[in-house]
């Protein structure tokens, strides 16, 4: 199974973004190691992470019109759509499609973060003025729920 691990190549020099990435592959990590019992539960967190990670950037994009916003929050929704399978399976039992889908997501995270998220990061730090300030945990949850995305 293909594996996810913090690197160098994944920095963006853009925190708001580095930061979430950060949580995002030990979420992962966390799912990928998780007994079965529990890999309900971790990828459940994947998934509740990534609605607000994905949403974050998709209001950026918005907010500063960056030009290929399109595709990007295309891909978003693609790979979220897929999470979301994944946690049904996890909760029916189907634990093996749920690790390779783990693998799979852990390969479409590099490219996406050294291609679409970089282009990204570029854009904000030229543009952001403010907008790429991540709030606080307690902001965000208090202003956002999974369905709100």
């Amino acid at each position: 199974m293909n594996t996810v691990e913090w690197s160098d190549t994944l920095l963006l020099d853009f925190e708001p973004m580095d930061g979430v990435h950060r949580e995002f592959v030990d979420l992962l990590a966390l799912a990928q190691n998780a007994p079965d019992a529990t890999l309900p539960q971790a990828w459940a967190a994947v998934v509740d992470h990534t609605v607000e990670h994905f949403g974050r950037e998709d209001d950026w994009m918005r907010k500063t019109r960056f030009s290929a916003a399109e595709n990007h929050i295309i891909q978003h929704r693609v790979v979220l759509n897929v999470l979301r399978e994944g946690l049904a399976m996890a909760r029916a039992g189907q634990m093996d499609a749920v690790r390779e889908m783990a693998g799979e997501l852990a390969v479409w995270f590099t490219k996406h973060t050294q291609s679409l998220d970089a282009a990204l990061a570029l854009h904000m730090r030229r543009h952001a003025d403010g907008i790429g300030k991540a709030p606080s945990r307690h902001a965000k949850s208090a202003h956002a729920s999974p369905s709100s995305h």
